[in-house]
């Protein structure tokens, strides 16, 4: 069996935990950079992990504050998977990871941090990239700030035509 060390997540996981749900963002946009939302489209939006496993971990998820993929409607579920798709491809453009890892975990016991509110992980991956500082350093190198990744693919987000409807 393989083991997943993630010591730089202790920090959510000890952390203090907002009142309210971190995926229920206010209609307007004046906090999206503090937020970390990159992009809004008519049903979901595109947001920043703000404890990421790699540089350019990003989650999409409805407005709408359900836990479970079978609650969305026809609508929402075929735009999730268009900005999925999206993202996937900005992913691929700005960082060049050699793989993606982009899926959903529904319900607290299969690994959802947020279980109450839906969201799919997207996480760019690099062959090697689970280094030996992750493993008997305890520490992860993500090489760059939260807000230089934002600020660096927020233009290309915003260029997409999928979010242009809004």
């Amino acid at each position: 069996m393989d083991v997943l060390w993630a010591p730089w997540r202790l920090d959510y996981i000890l952390g203090p935990k907002p009142d309210s749900c971190v995926f229920c963002i206010p209609a307007h946009t004046g906090e999206d950079r503090d937020r970390l939302v990159l992009a809004r489209a008519k049903h979901t939006f595109v947001i920043m992990n703000k404890f990421p496993y790699n540089s350019g971990h990003l989650m999409v998820t409805p407005y709408r504050h359900i836990s479970c993929i079978t609650e969305l409607t026809r609508d929402e579920s075929g735009e999730m998977m268009a900005v999925l798709q999206e993202t996937v491809a900005i992913i691929n453009e700005c960082f060049r990871p050699h793989g993606v890892n982009a899926g959903l975990n529904l319900g607290e016991a299969a690994g959802a941090g947020i279980a109450a509110h839906l969201h799919f992980q997207i996480v760019p991956r690099w062959n090697g990239d689970n280094s030996f500082m992750a493993v008997f350093g305890e520490t992860h190198v993500i090489p760059e700030l939260l807000l230089a990744t934002y600020d660096r693919i927020k233009p290309r987000f915003d260029s997409a035509a999928i979010f242009s409807n809004i």
